[in-house]
């Protein structure tokens, strides 16, 4: 069956081109942040909005309510379908509504909640990280139109930026309408706005609690300092102990992995100094090549400390500090595998025989592309034939925890992890924002691997 050339699809997309932007500013203006309650009336706008949206291009889509594991009420999700033919392939296409908040508009060039163009690029709260993904499913089933060969059906998440809570229970709840031979998840990213990329892989996700304790109680620094040491300081003592001199992670049973499918091209330094707004001085920490410390390769963070502050402090020995460590695993290891080791180093290691406690947090597994499957060949040929490059497939060090779910629940499905961001996205952060020519051509792609898997 011959399907649609590059540039009959390219053709379509300019001639949609302003209604799909049109799309992102107002799903943009929605201001759906679902940290201000997902279940508010604000994200059932907002899903509405995605259902109508997915309707004007074929979808049958409709709004359902999730609930939670205790029953309560949970996120507002979308979901649809599009039937060509009992024998054509199913696809399942995957973005989410809700976005993050701002906790402080003026760190922002522009206002967060209008999506703004400058420079080829489009700023706003939701630009790329998700509304990118909704505009790309929208834009690729309008280009294909009575083109389309494969079934369709649409999940677009209200809850992704929360956690997920849901997420398990609402699949239970609806198996039908995500079982596919094809999942594609719009909700990572690209090498660069101008070279494609398929996300190889994501590290999984463990947290725990610590609490460090030298003394029943405070007693003051002048009387007692030197033989005891504050809790600060051991917990301190404690945590620079999880790594070795090149700054590796040094605890035995927390593995690490090289990147999936093979290393292309390692990650440009000086684009990762500049892009995290690295300090002059500061050494990158760990060994090996760059891509796998970010992508494969476990990291450890503090990610909360309890101190008293600096304003206000007095000479007294601390007796109890409590800090919070996020552990991102290699992509194929069991997080409570990665948890266990962790807890066991910490009470083991306690400095100067301090009292440790460790409480185990949730777990995220995480998840590595099949680079064999047919799905994932025809991706690479989509990408290539719409950005006229050759794509250079990378891993994320952060973590999707439903991808590895849905392919639990649906292991016959094929898993392709694509995006709208790029580097330069800012997501999560002030200035979020989308390139235009990456969006477009995200679109184009689409439609092509879409063509490709319905042949």
């Amino acid at each position: 069956m011959a399907g649609l050339t590059v540039d009959e699809v390219r053709a379509r997309v300019e001639a949609d081109w302003d209604r799909i932007v049109e799309v992102l500013r107002r799903k943009i203006a929605l201001q759906s942040v679902s940290a201000k309650g997902i279940t508010a009336d604000h994200m059932k706008r907002s899903a509405e909005f995605v259902a109508e949206e997915l309707r004007l291009v074929g979808v049958d889509a409709k709004v359902v309510q999730a609930s939670n594991e205790d029953g309560t009420p949970g996120a507002w999700e979308v979901i649809g379908s599009r039937t060509v033919s009992p024998d054509a392939p199913t696809v399942l296409l995957y973005a989410h509504h809700d976005v993050q908040p701002v906790p402080d508009p003026a760190e922002w060039d522009t206002d967060p909640f209008v999506g703004t163009e400058i420079d080829g690029r489009l700023y706003g709260r939701g630009s790329a990280d998700d509304g990118g993904g909704i505009a790309i499913h929208s834009g690729a089933l309008k280009a294909l139109g009575d083109d389309l060969k494969v079934n369709i059906k649409v999940f677009i998440e209200g809850e992704e930026e929360m956690g997920s809570p849901s997420f398990i229970p609402f699949i239970s709840a609806h198996k039908d309408e995500f079982d596919s031979d094809v999942i594609i998840v719009a909700d990572s990213g690209n090498w660069s706005a101008e070279i494609p990329s398929l996300t190889t892989s994501l590290r999984g996700n463990t947290c725990v609690d610590v609490t460090v304790r030298g003394l029943k109680h405070p007693v003051h620094s002048g009387q007692y300092g030197g033989p005891i040491l504050d809790s600060n300081t051991l917990a301190a003592m404690l945590i620079a102990s999880l790594y070795d001199e090149n700054g590796d992670i040094a605890v035995p049973g927390i593995a690490a992995q090289e990147p999936v499918g093979g290393l292309q091209q390692d990650v440009d330094e000086a684009g990762v100094r500049a892009d995290a707004g690295v300090v002059d001085g500061y050494v990158l920490a760990g060994s090996g090549s760059l891509a796998s410390r970010l992508w494969t390769k476990p990291s450890l963070t503090v990610i909360g400390f309890d101190a008293h502050p600096v304003d206000g402090s007095f000479n007294v020995i601390a007796p109890e500090t409590r800090f919070r460590l996020s552990l991102r695993t290699a992509p194929s290891q069991r997080p409570e595998e990665a948890q266990d080791a962790l807890a066991e180093f910490l009470l083991s290691h306690a400095p100067f025989g301090a009292e440790i406690e460790v409480t185990k947090l949730e777990n995220g597994m995480g998840w590595a592309m099949d680079p064999d499957a047919v799905a994932t060949k025809d991706a690479l040929e989509a990408m290539e034939e719409a950005f006229g490059v050759k794509p250079i497939n990378q891993g994320q060090g952060g973590s999707i925890p439903f991808i590895p779910e849905l392919q639990r629940l649906f292991p016959s499905a094929q898993v392709l992890v694509t995006g709208p961001e790029d580097p330069k996205a800012n997501a999560h952060s002030p200035n979020e924002s989308i390139s235009l020519y990456g969006l477009k051509h995200n679109v184009i792609t689409e439609a092509l691997l879409l063509d490709k898997l319905g042949k």
